[in-house]
């Protein structure tokens, strides 16, 4: 592993030098745009340097549909490989410095060896994962009819146990919480009892709430449909919220993008969470018609912007507001390290737009019942081009002013395809 291609940083340095008159006078030209409108663009800089969010292990290999799955050159065989990989991305955009794991998927020999590989390239873990919506390899008990839900009880005290075992494992890597994500439903009408089930599914939760250390936290994931679709257990954010208030202040709402209705107002939802102190934090990904799990903002930027004004207006009313995110996205035509660069670029401007919202103006014209105005104050945010931030922000902290062009500049996908010989036949369905 010590021999493992790494892109130097005197690499990135010289792709960033062509680039650099250019930031600078497009940075001055927005600093006198900002300083007009009373704002100082050296300390949003800051901000944006301090911004972050974790990568999926899962999200630095190809994913796939219901169909088929189409493997790219160079794809990490374990979790080791998928450690160079998110340490890449965060090396070029210097907004990714931890890493959430998938268990079984990510389950290491050893703990210590993968913490201290972590540590070597600059990353940290973030909220752990359980899988109990698959049946792992040599497993005693099945998860077709449901898992923490499951009408037998040795069922769910595997499942329970699981997720145990997990927040040990995270524990060992230096994770403060589990997300806990399952895909128990039914597809007919009267395969289940609505109320049954729900009452199974809290009764597991406490079990597991109970392992959660004082310091740490349970994330509640809820999901309208897939792959139960005729009805989810843990179908919507009221759900999520009447389980989380039920099990106590370590367990929280995490809420997905794509596991909602179409239309729904997301920005909305993650209102009433943040007021009722239930808020966990994100998966970011994109939709057009479902759980897509598509690129960040490359679908539905102006709610993703939306989305962050109620973050900024909650961080600005209280200091110690601090919700997880993370991307969740399936890279299926796309090299899957320059869609989680994109991603977490599009999570930054979004920020940055929301920072620059003028909100003495936006409440003026909310009590005044001005409806064109509150939202013209919000698009004027939002047309803001914040590039030449956040390009500064990624030099200042040694990162690449063109991720993307910097990646394919270096050759790294190659350099992967030639040290991960592997097979590359087509395969089918989601992995």
């Amino acid at each position: 592993m010590s021999t493992v291609y790494r892109i130097p940083a005197d690499a990135i340095a010289e792709h960033n030098r062509p680039l650099e008159q250019a930031v600078a006078d497009d940075f001055a030209h927005l600093s006198g745009q900002l300083a007009r409108r009373g704002v100082d663009a050296g300390a949003i800089v800051e901000r944006v340097r301090r911004f972050a969010v974790a990568i999926p292990s899962w999200g630095v290999g190809t994913g796939g549909t219901r169909f088929a799955r189409f493997p790219g050159p160079g794809e990490p065989r374990n979790v080791f490989e998928k450690l160079d990989d998110c340490a890449t991305v965060h090396q070029l955009v210097r907004v990714t410095p931890s890493v959430s794991l998938h268990i079984p998927w990510d389950e290491p020999d050893d703990p210590a060896e993968l913490a201290g590989y972590a540590r070597e390239r600059g990353l940290a873990f973030d909220a752990m994962n359980s899988n109990t919506f698959q049946d792992r390899p040599g497993g005693e008990l099945s998860y077709k009819f449901g898992s923490l839900t499951h009408t037998d009880p040795a069922v769910r005290r595997q499942a329970v146990e699981h997720n145990l075992a997990c927040i040990e494992l995270g524990r060992a890597l230096g994770s403060k919480a589990l997300t806990l994500w399952i895909g128990d439903g039914a597809n007919f009408p009267g395969q289940h009892d609505f109320r049954a089930a729900l009452e199974r599914y809290l009764e597991s939760a406490r079990a597991i709430y109970a392992g959660v250390p004082n310091d740490g936290q349970l994330f509640l994931e809820h999901k309208l449909f897939e792959p139960a679709f005729y009805a989810t257990v843990i179908n919507d954010w009221g759900t999520s919220y009447w389980v989380a208030r039920e099990l106590g202040p370590k367990a929280k709402c995490l809420v997905d993008l794509g596991h909602h209705a179409p239309n729904t107002n997301i920005e909305m939802i993650v209102s009433r969470l943040i007021q009722f102190g239930k808020l966990a934090g994100f998966h970011f990904n994109d939709s057009k018609y479902g759980d897509d799990d598509l690129d960040a903002g490359s679908i539905h930027p102006f709610q993703l912007f939306l989305i962050f004004c109620e973050l900024v207006a909650a961080g600005a009313r209280d200091a110690s507001f601090a919700p997880a995110y993370m991307l969740d996205q399936s890279h299926n035509v796309t090299d899957p390290l320059e869609s989680l660069m994109a991603s977490a670029i599009e999570l930054q401007r979004a920020y940055v737009q929301a920072l620059l919202v003028d909100r003495a103006a936006l409440a003026r014209h909310q009590q005044a019942n001005d409806a064109l105005m509150a939202l013209e104050t919000l698009k004027a945010a939002f047309r803001t081009d914040v590039r030449p931030l956040l390009a500064v922000a990624r030099r200042q902290s040694g990162g690449a002013i063109d991720p993307i062009g910097a990646y394919r500049h270096s050759g790294y996908r190659a350099r992967k395809e030639s040290e991960r010989p592997q097979e590359r036949a087509t395969g089918s369905g989601i992995v």
